[in-house]
């Protein structure tokens, strides 16, 4: 990248890997928009996401990024795809040769291209000018005002402070974060006339202040959807994972009546993930943050209503219609239901833990919290995926990531490259044969006891911040006595409610469950909440398109 001096000018970003055809596009550019735009201009994909990071951190605005399509290690599409997430509003177009012109077409859908030109470009005044020109005034006529922020004031060690900063974070609300120790929180407090002992004090876009607002009141005042918009559906997607996406996205892009239901934010626990590398398609990685959102934006786009801070608590069935029930009386009522509830977090179980949640013990990623952890001693508890990514991502500001697993060995429940980046981590040390059995602290975590489970002793650790993944279990008690589930909670579908090749006791139809389809005809299950499923991202997301497919050949019938 070239060298940069801070300026209000926004942003033409130029990338080619060919240092003659770099030098040549950034020429034309700067001659006939160098008094309005600062050029930026790039040899690799990565070098141009690093700038473009660099940008956003900035605070400045990209107007165009403009991609050659044939590069080494990433590809001119996956530099816009990437680069979508970081400036959406940035027009894209794709520089490439004759033979590349089938690959540009499809990225029309794939990054909702803007335009492709094609090499060379000569003379520019009649094959590049006009074209930017155009892109130009195009994202000029765009509205790219930043939504305006919510505010949060709470204490550093609040519980519930931590989950209202987790709950906007995952439903990509931009919000700003104050300490009510700090002048500025303070002032806030004042002005709210809220009391400190009660936090946290958030304050919509809008000027109004809520204190300690439950998830419900928090996500309507921010400006989420919590009722659906209509009394009856075609289909109703409970969870909004990786399966429920799916499930709602093709729903709806198939022509479906659609709504998808979810508790608290869409993503499940792969939104909460750091970094997942070995999904499909995504050869550099992805966070689940990321995916979630694309898969997000998508079904909307689709059509699919998302509804948030939605918690079933019960389903009904009468005649044809199944209703899902919510704990204020509501329901939704549809002629089939996709359950894709996913699974919860386990808890440790020993003194102080329970008390500590939110205090230095986190279940999940958190996200949130991770930029306070630079330069501490950090924990990791357990042996799967999710903790070793979390780990790694940790150690990129921690001072010392300590994985801690109960196996004897990181292979017996992670991938093995996961294993090899764990154990080449100068930052990063796994304890296997250990448990984590109390924690104590006066206002958040100061230490951990470390149980031994080997020799029996038991170890006392200074530790300020805990991140938990062990295991999960599914939410499927309101499904107690409709839906057939197994010993552990999962629920079954398909071959597997079938006994000596009979259908379980109270099936009506003269067919055997489809392969998703529950003990309730019309009622489907995706992902991790079905019993012996792959827990896996792309295996949830295919289960989801999957349970579409049969929700279509169930309704042919009725």
């Amino acid at each position: 990248m070239e060298p940069t001096v801070a300026t209000t000018r926004p942003a033409i970003v130029t990338v080619d890997d060919d240092p003659g055809v770099s030098r040549a596009v950034a020429r034309d550019l700067r001659r006939r928009y160098g008094d309005r735009y600062r050029i930026v201009r790039a040899e690799s994909g990565p070098a141009t996401l690093d700038a473009l990071r660099e940008l956003a951190l900035r605070g400045e605005d990209v107007a165009l990024v403009l991609a050659d399509h044939r590069m080494p290690g990433m590809t001119g599409v996956e530099l816009l795809e990437q680069a979508m997430d970081l400036f959406p509003a940035a027009r894209r177009v794709l520089l490439t040769a004759y033979a590349d012109t089938e690959a540009a077409i499809e990225a029309i859908n794939v990054v909702d291209l803007d335009y492709y030109l094609l090499k060379p470009w000569d003379p520019p005044e009649e094959k590049l000018y006009p074209v930017v020109d155009a892109q130009l005034e195009a994202w000029s006529a765009t509205d790219r005002r930043r939504p305006a922020e919510t505010v949060v004031v709470g204490h550093r060690w609040s519980a519930r402070s931590s989950q209202v900063r987790e709950f906007l974070a995952r439903n990509r609300v931009p919000y700003r974060w104050y300490p009510s120790e700090s002048a500025e929180g303070a002032r806030l407090l004042a002005a709210a006339q809220a009391d400190p002992a009660t936090l946290p004090l958030v304050v919509t876009p809008d000027g109004e202040a809520l204190v300690a607002p439950d998830d419900a009141t928090l996500a309507e005042r921010v400006g989420l959807a919590t009722r659906p918009t209509a009394d009856f559906y075609d289909l109703v997607v409970v969870g909004g994972g990786p399966a429920g996406l799916s499930a709602a996205l093709y729903g709806a892009s198939e022509g479906l009546r659609t709504v998808l239901v979810e508790r608290t934010a869409t993503g499940g626990q792969a939104g909460q993930s750091s970094r997942i590398d070995n999904y499909l398609g995504f050869p550099d990685g992805i966070s689940g943050a990321q995916l979630a959102e694309r898969a997000r934006r998508q079904a909307v786009r689709f059509g699919a209503e998302i509804v948030t801070t939605r918690d079933a608590v019960e389903l009904d069935v009468d005649g044809p219609a199944r209703s899902v029930r919510f704990p204020d009386g509501t329901a939704i009522d549809a002629h089939t239901v996709i359950l894709a509830s996913g699974v919860s977090y386990r808890l440790l179980d020993g003194p102080g833990l329970g008390d500590l949640v939110g205090r230095g013990v986190f279940y999940g990623s958190a996200l949130t919290e991770a930029t306070a952890c630079h330069d501490q001693e950090v924990y990791v508890v357990g042996g799967a995926n999710s903790a070793g990514q979390a780990a790694l991502y940790l150690a990129r500001e921690a001072k010392r990531v300590t994985l801690v697993v109960r196996g004897g060995t990181l292979a017996r429940s992670m991938s093995s490259y996961l294993v090899e980046q764990v154990e080449a981590h100068p930052r990063v040390r796994v304890l296997t044969r250990t448990e984590v059995v109390a924690a104590s602290g006066d206002d958040h975590l100061e230490h951990l006891e470390l149980h031994d489970l080997d020799t029996g002793r038991t170890t006392l650790v200074e530790c300020g911040w805990a991140f938990v993944f062990i295991g999960a279990a599914p939410r499927t008690d309101w499904l107690d006595g409709v839906v057939a589930r197994d010993p552990r909670g999962y629920v079954l579908a398909g071959p597997d409610l079938l006994h000596d090749g009979a259908p379980p006791s109270g099936w009506t139809l003269d067919r055997p469950p489809y392969h998703l389809e529950t003990s309730v005809p019309g009622v489907f299950a995706a992902g991790d909440v079905r019993s012996e499923s792959a827990k896996r991202v792309a295996s949830a997301v295919g289960e989801g398109a999957m349970a579409v497919m049969l929700v279509h050949r169930y309704l042919e019938q009725l």
